[in-house]
């Protein structure tokens, strides 16, 4: 692998360097500016011409190439490289309040001399990231290596791992007013965003609860991150979302490659080293780069800033130039109150003198620059007692133990409450009454307790256990195989579901209840007008009017479309109950298979798996729900109030004539909507699947069919067109229609 092709044709090197470019800016666009330029299909159809012209000339692959970004290998361990310039640790003001951007103003003003001047210092207020600081060595514009920050001196090469970032450029942009050091050292830090980190941790509980081994939760964003970039397997760390922020540099070697398109051919003896994928790349040592910063004309640290983020890199939008101690109080104050709203964590801000110059002035001690200072928040960490574990319901019946804790002041709010997840999570982290834990809250995210100080426990303890029933309704507790959590069976009979079951059943697939939409049932709720969905057809005009935004006019109109509603049919009135695993399309086999709500009530499991694709996990969780009597209660109420569908045949007292096929339907019908020709078929029978199999009877293909229709020719498979289609449905109409 080398930094530039050895060189083919013209054409085939130009038509190489096109395509990396073309990629690298569509990455860029995306990644870093979040504002891509072309839809993802596009993206992919020009990374895989990429990857075959590459397979066709294997002497192309270049270091920057988006192909390199996720390795194969799987390293050993990680070796020790040294840093060109020490990755120096930034003092920490102790004092959390505006008094510590105070002080740290008073010792720049007077090592620079300026006390009792008038002048204000300028100084670059920044986010204090929580993550992994990273040092990224650029040759001649592209990453050559990747390091963490270790002891300061030297630290781990994980230059794989972070190539999988793809807010990191494989190689740095041209600007024409800023040319291109020949070596250059990048400092910036790897994180993991908050809603990358609950998905993560989401999949990882998943996996736990499936029973894979060596799987486990992480404890916060940091240390997802860090074990992320440690993973001796590039592939695996690709699978996990890390993100990055550039904020300063280390080593600069000027000697720019001058930004005029082609680049320089390397020396025969730095190609060689290219061409060796173990070749230790030995960092000039500097002591300083603020001088090779003026010479480039990057008079300041903002402007610096800037030049990161003309290269290519992603800068976080929050860094502000600010005057004074004022300045640097405000800053502090508004990022404390943005805080839990940003998409990942910080722990405090940084501050910096502006000009390089005062920078240089002003030096170092010991391993601590003079011209920084980190200013920190509360620690979003803190050590409390468990009072007791109770167990909340959610509006769609997950039950969720949760932590009452000692109160204590975390993230900067008193925290008296702490996730525990589900029952496995519980189990794992082992969290009993009386514990004394570890909890963090960060941000928007719910407090969770991270983990228990053992030796603190005390000895009658007694593990958690998920109750067998719903706490709420006393409704039975049910954890399905291959699930984590435990959900409430009561459905529409529970009052902690009470809102989400009301708006499903009044919804345009379920009842189809104009005009009450998810306010009103609120309103109707929370004033307790309501308590199931049974009071929706007791309803009467003057328990309307007079709620919020509720006029005369407009109650009558709800009152209409509840009496409507009260003629349905069979399947929409199962999908509206809320059965779990029970569709659209579920309700639909189980109604037209049985014909009668009292023949599906009283069927047993093995009569439901006659059913077209109810499997028994869907046939368990039917039975569950119509041997609950307050369910049968309900549903007598509803009836009683004039709920009300027409009888149909059933399936199972009829042979209809498409009965045991299967069709697909793909592309543009123009006599039929998809729906339309989907429910034409199903009347007759057919079960219409979503993709093409050996198993499938015939694909109806319309105008620009596409990929199903490929498969069905190379399958074998019968393909109607639409005359052939319609003619199918005449065949087999019934004299009445």
């Amino acid at each position: 692998m080398t930094l530039e092709s050895s060189r083919l044709s013209p054409e085939i090197d130009a038509q190489y360097a096109e395509l990396k470019a073309q990629l690298a800016q569509h990455a860029h666009l995306y990644y870093v500016l979040d504002e891509p330029s072309i839809a993802d299909v596009q993206y992919d159809e020009l990374y895989q011409r990429l990857e075959r012209l590459e397979a066709q000339f294997p002497q192309l692959v270049t270091l920057d190439s988006p192909t390199q970004r996720v390795g194969g290998g799987v390293l050993e361990a990680f070796r020790s490289v040294e840093h060109g310039q020490p990755m120096l640790s930034i003092r920490t003001e102790t004092d959390t309040s505006p008094q510590g951007a105070k002080a740290f103003d008073e010792r720049m003003r007077k090592e620079l001399s300026l006390s009792g001047s008038p002048e204000e210092i300028d100084y670059v207020a920044e986010l204090k990231f929580d993550g992994l600081a990273m040092n990224l060595t650029y040759f001649q514009g592209v990453l050559v290596r990747a390091a963490t920050r270790g002891d300061g001196l030297f630290g781990e090469e994980v230059t794989q791992n972070i190539r999988t970032i793809r807010q990191i450029p494989l190689k740095l942009k041209h600007v024409s007013s800023l040319p291109i050091p020949q070596w250059l050292e990048v400092r910036g830090e790897v994180y993991m965003g908050r809603s990358d980190f609950e998905d993560l941790n989401e999949r990882q509980r998943s996996k736990i609860a499936q029973g894979l081994k060596n799987e486990k939760t992480f404890v916060n964003p940091r240390n997802a991150a860090a074990g992320a970039v440690r993973q001796l397997d590039s592939k695996i760390a690709a699978q996990r979302p890390l993100s990055f922020f550039a904020y300063g540099v280390g080593v600069v070697l000027p000697k720019p490659l001058e930004p005029q398109g082609a680049e320089s051919p390397l020396a025969p003896e730095s190609q060689r080293l290219m061409e060796d994928p173990a070749v230790n790349w030995v960092t000039p040592k500097v002591s300083n780069s603020t001088q090779a910063l003026l010479s480039l004309g990057i008079q300041d640290h903002y402007s610096l800033l800037q030049a990161l983020k003309a290269w290519g890199f992603p800068v976080a939008k929050q860094a502000s130039v600010v005057k004074g101690a004022k300045g640097l109080v405000q800053y502090h104050q508004e990022m404390g109150l943005a805080r839990e709203h940003l998409p990942f964590d910080i722990d405090g801000v940084v501050y910096k003198v502006n000009r390089l110059d005062w920078q240089m002035r002003l030096g170092f001690v010991t391993r601590e620059p003079r011209w920084a200072v980190a200013h920190k928040y509360p620690a979003q960490e803190q050590v409390t007692t468990v009072l007791g574990i109770d167990v909340q319901v959610g509006r769609t019946g997950k039950l969720t133990p949760v932590a009452k804790l000692k109160p204590v002041f975390v993230g900067g709010v008193t925290v008296t409450n702490a996730t525990l997840h589900n029952e496995l999570e519980a189990t794992r982290k082992d969290v009993r009454v009386g514990d004394t834990v570890i909890v963090r809250r960060a941000g928007d995210v719910i407090p969770e307790v991270v983990g228990v100080v053992m030796q603190d426990r005390q000895i009658e303890s007694l593990p958690f256990k998920m109750p067998s029933h719903c706490p709420v309704c006393g409704s039975l507790a049910i954890k399905e195989a291959q699930e984590a959590d435990h959900r409430c069976s009561g459905g529409l009979f529970c009052s902690a579901q009470r809102k989400q079951a009301i708006w499903h059943f009044a919804s345009k697939r379920a009842m189809d209840i104009e005009d009450l939409g998810e306010k009103l049932i609120d309103q109707l709720v929370d004033t307790q007008t309501i308590q199931s969905v049974a009071d929706l057809y007791r309803l009467d005009l003057s328990a309307l009017v007079g709620l919020e935004r509720m006029a005369e006019k407009s109650a009558a109109n709800v009152l209409e479309a509840i009496e409507a509603s009260k003629k349905t049919t069979l399947s929409r009135f199962l999908y509206a109950l809320g059965i779990r695993h029970v569709g659209e399309s579920t309700a639909k086999d189980l109604a037209s298979h049985f014909g009668d709500l009292d023949r599906i009530v009283h069927a047993s499991q093995e009569a439901l798996l006659d059913v077209n694709d109810v499997g028994p996990v869907v046939a368990q969780s039917v039975r569950t729900f119509f041997s609950q009597s307050h369910h049968m209660e309900l549903i007598e109420q509803l009836q009683a109030l004039g709920v009300h569908w027409p009888r149909v045949q059933a399936q199972a007292d009829m042979a209809l004539p498409l009965s045991g096929q299967t069709y697909v339907i793909t592309g543009t019908l123009s006599q039929f909507s998809r729906d339309e020709a989907k429910e034409a078929l199903e009347k007759l029978g057919a079960k219409v699947a979503g993709s093409v199999s050996k198993k499938t009877t015939a694909l109806l293909a319309g105008a620009e069919a596409g990929s199903k229709l490929d498969k069905a020719i190379a399958l074998g498979v019968k393909v109607l067109d639409e005359p052939a289609f319609t003619h199918l449905l005449k065949l087999h109409a019934s004299p009445s229609n």
